[in-house]
């Protein structure tokens, strides 16, 4: 039972918020082994911890767990399913499986707050896409290097790569790719994170198309820059009803009718996801390097605190507070 004094932690409220959030469908073929016995819920309600409180590993998560503080006794029951706590190596199996399951959670999740939300009641149904760099942990491992097959440093996270952005320069390490809907909120509908040598264009067309369902049907148009200006992306638009709207490469001719319009698109595109991204940064430490090594640990992290994000929103929605402002404060508070 969950002692009373718990009841005011944010943290405990934003756990059990896990439980009345929507799920996406199950896949319809279950791989060899043992059935599992614990549901995806429990672990990401244990993900939300992890990023709340800033723990990275399951064994930090399970150290704090176990200090006999009221917040921590609520937590585990939350964390207990059909009477039972999951072992050490469960925790350590399932957590390092969760990053493959949450990009299709933050779709779905996403697709609920539009209709809870409602940000297209008073403007054009469009999205945005962007990728933003995140810096890996430790040093760099520079391309001499690693065409030599040498590792310099034991600092460096092999799995991250080199990427030039054009407002960073080169930087080694992640880019989270995100989906968001342009509107007066800024809610994300998907995420992915993959090193940073990896195309925007084809990633964003895995997350558009190939789990399109749990996309918002009332998406019309889907705005990018000219990394995303891609026949696979327009071919997808076709099909799926979407108007793709991204600059390119070269001069445009002197007599072009829509020039005007599309540089209003663009500008909507560039207030929403530049601030997403901001925003994203700044309230979970996105500028500096990332506090996890490899693309495992780093996925999840990264993704999990969309997740987190999305969660947030959904508390402030219900609460009746400003879903732009104050989300950093809130979360500290949970922490």
């Amino acid at each position: 039972m969950i002692p009373q004094l718990a009841a005011v932690s944010l943290l405990v409220v934003l756990v059990q918020l896990v439980d009345r959030i929507p799920a996406p469908p199950p896949r319809p073929h279950r791989g060899r082994g043992r059935p599992t016995f614990y549901t995806d819920r429990l672990f990401l309600k244990a993900l939300v911890m992890m990023i709340v409180k800033h723990v990275h590993t399951p064994y930090e998560l399970l150290t704090v767990l176990a200090q006999d503080t009221p917040e921590m006794v609520a937590l585990r029951a939350l964390l207990t399913e059909h009477g039972r706590y999951p072992t050490r190596r469960t925790w350590e199996r399932r957590l390092a499986a969760l990053p493959d399951k949450l990009p299709a959670q933050i779709r779905c999740l996403g697709t609920h707050l539009v209709g809870l939300i409602q940000p297209w009641a008073a403007c054009g149904r469009a999205v945005a896409a962007d990728s933003t760099v995140l810096r890996a942990k430790g040093g760099v491992w520079h391309q001499k290097h690693r065409q030599a097959g040498e590792v310099p440093h034991t600092s460096i996270d092999t799995e991250a790569h080199w990427t030039k952005s054009g407002w960073h320069g080169w930087v080694y390490g992640w880019k989270l790719h995100l989906l968001t809907v342009v509107a007066g909120v800024w809610i994300p509908l998907a995420a992915e994170l993959t090193p940073a040598n990896e195309d925007d264009g084809t990633t964003m067309a895995q997350l558009v198309w190939w789990h399109s369902p749990e996309l918002p049907a009332e998406i019309r148009y889907v705005l990018g820059d000219q990394h995303y200006n891609t026949p696979l992306l327009r071919a997808i638009g076709q099909v799926r009803g979407w108007e793709l709207v991204a600059t390119h490469r070269g001069k445009r001719p002197k007599i072009d009718p829509g020039k005007e319009v599309r540089r209003i698109f663009h500008k909507l595109r560039s207030l929403a996801i530049e601030n997403l991204n901001e925003h994203f940064k700044g309230i979970f430490g996105g500028h500096a390097q990332v506090p996890t090594r490899g693309w495992r640990a780093t996925r999840r992290w990264a993704l999990g605190a969309v997740f987190v994000y999305q969660l947030a929103l959904l508390y402030r929605h219900e609460q009746g507070l400003d879903l732009n402002v104050g989300l950093k404060a809130f979360l500290k508070a949970a922490g």
